[in-house]
């Protein structure tokens, strides 16, 4: 019999609305220090300048705007454990909007107080039961803040990597919601209990079908910091070349998580 698929995990709605809110306002405060030079640099994703991925960033909030102004679907909602894996086909349709978003505002620190505002003029007012339609289908609000929360956080660590010194800081609950969402759906992917994935101080999950372990020590444990398990989730870092670095430890015949990762790209 396979592994029954575990209850996805509750989040505070009131907690996830301000983590939004101070991820983004964290990106807000830093982008207006960056020169043109670069502005103009390699992000590291794909053909994307520094500038694009600025510009991206607004994107996260803008997608819950847009969602409020439109009409409330009546298809089922998506759950956040399927949110992960339905990203990915349309990495073409965000790369076209991400670079006619950039082209169309010169001005980010414009778009970014434009994006604010829009936000958080309509988010007050809406239910988090509320449905909104998304590029992946639909989903209630409180589900949908929480992916939004992941896109900030996750693009917040590729500005830090692209412009060395830059330093935007993580908003503790924000970095809490990205990495113990990213660990679920490592379960929900890999449903088991051979083997525990450790991420301190925010996450444990089970996963990997195989023997049950029942006390002590499990036989198969993984073990790496927030930054180095979203980095691997979502492909930013391989999986043998955190190995090699000493970002991750991994003990046991049924640790080696190679072949589940990237979760989402």
């Amino acid at each position: 019999m396979p592994p029954a698929r575990k209850r996805q995990r509750a989040y505070d709605p009131a907690k996830t609305r301000a983590a939004v809110l101070a991820q983004f306002g964290n990106v807000r405060v830093a982008v207006p220090t960056l020169t043109p030079g670069q502005l103009a640099a390699p992000a590291g994703l794909g053909d994307w300048t520094v500038r694009e991925l600025a510009a991206h960033l607004t994107m996260a909030l803008e997608a819950v705007s847009r969602g409020l102004d439109g009409p409330e679907p009546t298809t089922p909602a998506l759950t956040l454990l399927d949110w992960p894996s339905a990203t990915a086909p349309h990495a073409g349709e965000i790369d076209e909007g991400v670079h006619a978003l950039a082209l169309a505002n010169p001005d980010l620190d414009a778009l970014y107080e434009r994006t604010e505002s829009r936000f958080t003029e309509r988010l007050p007012a809406a239910g988090d039961g509320r449905l909104l339609a998304t590029r992946v289908g639909a989903m209630t609000l409180a589900d949908h803040l929480v992916t939004r929360v992941v896109e900030l956080v996750v693009h917040t660590d590729d500005l830090n990597t692209a412009v060395p010194g830059l330093d935007i800081p993580y908003d503790r609950h924000a970095l809490a919601t990205c990495t113990r969402l990213l660990a679920d759906a490592l379960a929900a992917k890999a449903p088991g209990a051979s083997t525990e994935v450790r991420v301190p101080p925010y996450a444990v999950v089970q996963c990997v079908e195989g023997p049950r372990h029942t006390r002590g020590t499990p036989p198969n444990v993984v073990e790496t910091d927030p930054l180095t398990w979203i980095r691997l989730a979502t492909g930013r870092t391989g999986w043998q070349s955190a190995l090699g670095d000493a970002k991750v430890s991994a003990s046991g015949e049924r640790a080696d998580l190679g072949a589940l990762l990237p979760l989402m790209s």
